[in-house]
């Protein structure tokens, strides 16, 4: 599969996402402009060719379209390039990979499994550098107590919320209700706690 890039529309916006011979190289979150965003992915990953998405690629867009409109999507398929990424934040992306749709992890949640709570503030970091949003789905971590935190995209947390609320998350401050079975079906909450 030959490198290059495309465009495309989501609730959120107009998003892109690049790719390479051994899967997506990334994916750009909407910026202010369309222009913009060409031009992120283009600083990111090179002068990519702009062009029609390999089926793989577009079985991707599909499903973070759908996600995007409120559906229930596993991107976990989605085979990813993660050349270059360093060891700790593929594992730190695996473990997010991982989160249902309309469910949450806490940064600390993960770091736990990573080995303990003080890797909290490295998980931020990795997943500040996450250059797969929403297949790699970071909007789904929150910080301690169940509070938004930080998020790096385009409109900051403001965006990260709007994808929760899209995913049917339910978001508050009270952490016990964003514990998750991890052998639980998949699907998007109704947006209450129960």
């Amino acid at each position: 599969m030959p490198q290059g890039f495309t465009m495309f529309d989501t609730a959120i916006g107009r998003c892109g996402i690049a790719w390479g011979e051994h899967g997506v190289t990334g994916v750009q979150l909407p910026l202010p402009t369309e222009r913009q965003t060409r031009a992120r992915l283009r600083l990111r990953y090179g002068d990519l060719p702009e062009g029609n998405a390999p089926s793989t690629v577009r079985d991707a867009i599909i499903g973070m379209v759908a996600l995007m409109n409120g559906e229930a999507r596993d991107l976990s398929y989605v085979v990813l390039d993660s050349a270059g990424v360093p060891d700790f934040n593929r594992k730190v992306y695996d473990i997010a990979r991982g989160i249902p749709t309309g469910k949450t992890l806490t940064y600390g949640d993960i770091a736990k499994r990573l080995g303990g709570v003080e890797l909290s503030r490295e998980v931020g970091q990795a997943l500040g550098q996450n250059p797969y949003p929403i297949i790699v789905p970071c909007h789904r971590v929150l910080a301690a107590g169940g509070k938004p935190g930080g998020f790096s995209a385009n409109g900051g947390v403001v965006t990260k919320l709007k994808m929760l609320e899209i995913e049917g998350a339910y978001v508050n401050h009270t952490p016990s209700l964003f514990d998750f079975d991890p052998g639980e079906p998949r699907g998007p909450r109704t947006g209450r706690p129960s």
